[in-house]
Order: C-alpha cells, then structure tokens, then sequence
C-alpha cells in the first residue's frame, strides 16, 4: 500500500470516458465506476461531456480543437478530480490544453486548473487514492503494453505494473517490447499503415514470445489496434483494459474481450 502524501483521501470524482469508451469500451467506463466504487469513491458523469480535442488539435486544426476543449473546461470546472481510463486523453487535458489557451489570461487559467486536477486512472488509484491493491482476483499470465502518452508525456510507468502486480492470481510476463509503440497513435495508423502494421507485427510476436494469455493496459486506441490484428490472425490472446482487470474477482460480469477491426 502506498499512501498518498499531503492530500486527503478523495471521495467523489467526475468521470471523463473518452471517444472511444463511449463509443467502442462502455465496459471500460462501467469497470472504472464499479472499481472507483468499492473503494468508496463517488463518480458524476457529466452528460454534456464529448471528445477531449485531440483529434483536431493533431491534425492542426486548433480553433477546433479550442472550442471542444472550451466545453470541457466548463464542463469540469467545479470538480476536484476529474478521471479518465485514459493515457491519451489526459495528456491532451493536462499537457495541451494550458498551450490551446496561452493567448487568453482568463480561459488559460481555467485549463491549467483542469490540468492540474485530472488524472488517468492507474496514477489517480496509486498516487491520489494512494493504494497499489484493490482487492482483484485474476487467474493468467499477463503482459502490460504501455501507451506511448501514459509513459511519454505523462511520465506514469509504475502505477499500472504495480496494480497488476498485486490482482490475486495473475503471473506477470513482461514482453520485451512492453515499452514500445503498438503502432496505432491515433490518425498515424490511418495516415501511415503500412508503418503502423509493420509496428503492430512485432508486437504481437513480442507478446506470443512471451507466452502471455492476456494482454493489459491503460488506452483504448491500443486495445482497438491490438486486438483487431490478433482476431484475423486467430490468435487466442485476451485483451483487456486495467479498469476491467482491476474489476475482477467481486462478482462482476466477466470482462468482454476487447475487439477491434
């Protein structure tokens, strides 16, 4: 257990779901309330919520991107913690949405409130709530891919292998490639796919190397790509989100296994 330092134990978060979650993973968002739940945490869902601009804000369209983050800073602006299942999305909140708004004293102040107040959901359990056990039960060998944003720009590396290190049951075996890109990295695997195919095929060999059954981590862009070229190969390897492996074991539904195209 790892408690957190100066702060008092949270007891209500809004949660931020992500494009993806609310339109492929919905298990992914009702894993993490179900999760937030035991641990005696209260989630709202701001129904108002959409995508966190960074689509736009990467393909250079940045006034776009301005008013889809302009929505959330009103959106999230009375709450102390805002959630995401996601490395992608909090990066693009905590990281981009100050520089969206640099030109403008009042709204920049605002996201770098936001900013300072969001987390992706493996650093919000171990830094914030200050636990690296949350009572889950698993039984397989299970590889951890971590994302490019979580790890890069978000610097959060321990977090998830420490929450998966410590479910009931589970035998870690680390890829090789844990720490490299699966390829996907949003509208580049669009843009540039035989590159991102290239990238996506050593990682799965990585994977089938390291014999694991399961294949955790903490976005679902990654989950989508991954899981989409392990289904036309046929290979049975089960994907999962943290969220949905840290669910496990409490009577919850059996996580879904993620899918893609």
């Amino acid at each position: 257990m790892t408690e957190p330092t100066g702060r008092r134990r949270p007891t209500r978060v809004a949660l931020f779901v992500t494009c993806l979650g609310d339109a492929f993973y919905p298990q992914v968002g009702e894993a993490t309330v179900r999760l937030l739940h035991r641990l005696g945490i209260a989630v709202d869902f701001p129904l108002g919520q959409t995508c966190c601009a960074q689509p736009a804000f990467n393909a250079g369209f940045h006034d776009q991107a301005r008013l889809v983050a302009q929505r959330n800073l009103t959106l999230f602006a009375d709450y102390e913690y805002v959630v995401a299942p996601s490395g992608s999305c909090t990066a693009m909140i905590r990281l981009f949405y100050p520089d969206l708004f640099a030109e403008d004293p009042h709204l920049h102040q605002q996201a770098e409130s936001l900013a300072a107040r969001t987390y992706e959901l493996s650093e919000f359990l171990f830094n914030v709530v200050g636990t690296d056990d949350v009572g889950a039960a698993f039984s397989g060998k299970v590889a951890y891919h971590a994302s490019c944003h979580l790890q890069r720009e978000l610097g959060v590396t321990e977090a998830p292998r420490r929450l998966i290190s410590r479910v009931t049951g589970v035998e870690a075996c680390d890829a090789e490639m844990s720490e490299q890109c699966c390829g996907f990295g949003g509208t580049f695997a669009v843009k540039y796919p035989e590159i991102s195919s290239a990238m996506l095929e050593k990682k799965i060999a990585s994977l089938q190397r390291a014999g694991a059954d399961t294949l955790v981590s903490c976005d679902a862009g990654c989950l989508m790509h991954i899981a989409g070229r392990l289904r036309r190969q046929g290979i049975d390897v089960r994907v999962m989100h943290l969220a949905e492996l840290l669910n496990t074991g409490h009577n919850a539904e059996e996580p879904h296994h993620a899918s893609g195209n």
